[in-house]
């Protein structure tokens, strides 16, 4: 809806409109909110499009579309919110002011986040209040007070919206196990599949006999690998390298051949669009029968696969051809990254014998693959960045945190995706892109700004991959890259589905999809079926497929933020029941933020943890000792004060 209501902003064609955009419109003229001239409809410039955020207050703030424009946020008060709640989509209008900050005023509710809110219970002179989880606001219930008695303290509940119905009591605060429920009922995920999905998948067994596939290449001879976590379960790639003729084999699981468009499990995977993983299981996107089972590249299994055969040219390494073909392989190992590290360290003791068939084209495809990297790092960036990983016991209590860096093998296994996704989208003109705009000046200058405060003096240059290149070289002398690497991240836009390509800035790609987990990315399965249209000459399907496409690509991104914001609320939440045994205590942090809030990550025997500071005289990437003085569990904020600076 977001690119609809863009274009409404400049005027879209009255031809051009489907049903639901015509009814939209419709509303809008109702609303005096739209014009129609010369067969054309056009928002009023009255009136503005965006999302709600709604702080602790009260207060909503509208974040508006704009095409290429910058504005700030219009403020709501609560009065005017009209019901609208936070990440609704709505219509508002500007209200007239003279001074201050410009205020608006909801109109419409374009769209809910959410037909559903997370409300915990709480006594108040006596009688049962619901709190909404992350804004403290009081919530009205379809429920007696003689009900609502009933339940134990703290109970947090799953609400409509639309009328404070309870449609599920997921749990009471004091048990650590409804983090877990909250975070997904908070985005409306599931665990679950519907009886019928589970059924359809499980009715394609859980073996593959080749000789039912004749039309597929055999390619079950070589010697595949999958190279993954140690927990995982999922193998969505295996890769073989034939050294001798420096030929590339990406084999991705088939997962188009067991999931067709309008089925059951066709239907759930759309509406999730993404696994999800938190530190102790993972929700799939797919029933386990498909993604641990049967499409899953498991070792010592035949399994239907979508490849790529990648040539390179064995001097200039530069691709020589990608031939794409529906195979059958037989991986013959699954190797954890720890475990090929260390091969590719030279360390074979670990119960693996040295003569392993697959160390044979392993080793040397490490230095193929490494100086195809390097040559990709000229247009393209290496951000370090270092990811939290966290490990929680039997009752989901924090118990430890790890910093997993990127490793060899990650390198490795990452430019072999890389070849095969770009080969992908070089096959495409429309479908579903994977596209990062370079970030646009304003943010480039506010992160200049910010990195003087910390001593780098950098001059601004339009060319930005050189500019970013030596903010990167400035801040590796002084010590200081990773940290650094995520100011640049942070200052750039986000990486978007979209239907036609418009290159990829941090990979330094003119061209980019995503190809190579259609097992855990909904995005990766609409691209295989596209590519299969091709493959068979289907310009009938093709064009089926890509009906309205520009719809699902943009939901396919709204999925995966939502998707990402579960697995972060769940580490918060962890996070924050671990400090609330920790208050009074003192560790080190990190600042990371002093714009609109002062805010830490804590590093220390648990790292990653996000801290709000209660001062304000500290300097970004200071590093300071700080007490933790409060924390807020339904919103899983922790706070806390600076009682030291540390040496850098």
């Amino acid at each position: 809806m977001k690119s609809f209501l863009l274009a409404l902003t400049q005027g879209v064609d009255a031809a051009t409109l489907t049903k639901d955009q015509l009814a939209l419109v419709t509303e809008l003229m109702h609303l005096k909110a739209c014009t129609y001239t010369k067969d054309h409809y056009k928002l009023d410039s009255a009136f503005r499009v965006g999302k709600v955020d709604v702080a602790s207050s009260g207060t909503g703030f509208l974040e508006v579309f704009e095409a290429g424009l910058t504005r700030k946020d219009l403020m709501i008060e609560p009065k005017d919110l009209q019901g609208a709640m936070r990440g609704d989509l709505v219509l508002a209008k500007r209200l007239p002011i003279r001074k201050g900050r410009p205020k608006a005023k909801v109109v419409y509710i374009l769209k809910r986040a959410s037909g559903v809110a997370i409300v915990y219970t709480k006594t108040i002179q006596k009688q049962v209040v619901a709190l909404h989880l992350k804004t403290g606001l009081a919530f009205p219930l379809a429920a007696s007070q003689k009900s609502l008695k009933q339940l134990p303290e703290a109970s947090v509940l799953k609400i409509d919206t639309l009328t404070g119905t309870i449609l599920e009591v997921l749990g009471v605060f004091s048990d650590p196990t409804v983090d877990e429920k909250i975070c997904l009922a908070s985005h409306n995920k599931t665990e679950f599949f519907s009886p019928e999905a589970e059924a359809e998948s499980k009715a394609h067994g859980t073996a593959v006999d080749k000789s039912l596939y004749p039309e597929r290449v055999d390619i079950t001879h070589l010697p595949f690998c999958t190279i993954d976590p140690p927990d995982a379960k999922d193998f969505d790639d295996a890769i073989y390298f034939d050294q001798e003729n420096c030929v590339l084999y990406v084999a991705i699981a088939d997962v188009s051949e067991y999931v067709f468009p309008f089925g059951s499990t066709d239907k759930e995977a759309k509406e999730r669009g993404f696994s999800i993983y938190f530190p102790h299981k993972s929700i799939p996107m797919l029933p386990r029968s498909l993604s641990e089972n049967i499409c899953s590249l498991k070792p010592n299994e035949d399994r239907l696969a979508f490849c790529f055969k990648i040539t390179l040219d064995k001097t200039s390494l530069h691709v020589k051809s990608e031939d794409l073909f529906n195979g059958i392989i037989h991986s013959k190992r699954r190797f954890t990254y720890d475990e090929v590290d260390r091969f590719l360290a030279g360390d074979f003791s670990h119960q693996i014998p040295e003569d392993e068939p697959i160390l044979e084209w392993l080793l040397p495809l490490k230095e193929t693959i490494f100086k195809v990297r390097k040559k990709r790092l000229y247009d393209g960036f290496e951000f370090r960045s270092n990811d939290t990983r966290m490990e929680v016991d039997a009752q989901q209590n924090l118990v430890a945190t790890h910093i997993e860096s990127e490793t060899p093998s990650h390198s490795l296994i990452e430019d072999c995706m890389l070849l095969a996704n770009q080969a992908a989208a070089k096959r495409i003109q429309k479908g579903i892109f994977r596209n990062h705009e370079a970030p646009s000046f304003e943010r480039v200058e506010e992160l200049l700004v910010d990195l003087e405060t910390i001593g780098l003096h950098v001059s601004f240059s339009p060319d930005l991959p050189k500019l970013i290149g030596i903010i990167q070289k400035q801040a590796g002398a002084l010590g200081m890259r990773e940290d650094v690497d995520k100011l640049i991240i942070k200052s750039q836009k986000r990486a978007l589905y979209e239907s036609e390509s418009k290159g990829h800035f941090g990979l330094g790609f003119e061209t980019y999809t995503h190809f190579t987990s259609p097992i855990r990315r909904y995005s990766d399965l609409l691209l295989h079926r596209l590519l299969k249209t091709e493959l068979s000459h289907d310009e009938k399907l093709r064009r089926y497929l890509l009906t309205d496409i520009d719809t699902v690509c943009e939901r396919v991104s709204e999925l995966e933020r939502e998707s990402d914001k579960v697995a972060w609320e769940y580490m918060d939440r962890k996070f924050a029941r671990w400090a609330a045994t920790h208050l009074r205590e003192t560790f080190k942090a990190i600042i990371t933020d002093v714009n609109k809030a002062v805010i830490a990550r804590l590093d220390d025997t648990i790292q990653g943890a996000r801290l709000f500071i209660m001062d304000d005289d500290v300097e970004l990437l200071e590093r300071v000792e700080v007490m933790l003085v409060e924390v807020d569990l339904p919103s899983a904020r922790i706070y806390a004060r600076v009682t030291k600076r540390l040496d850098p």
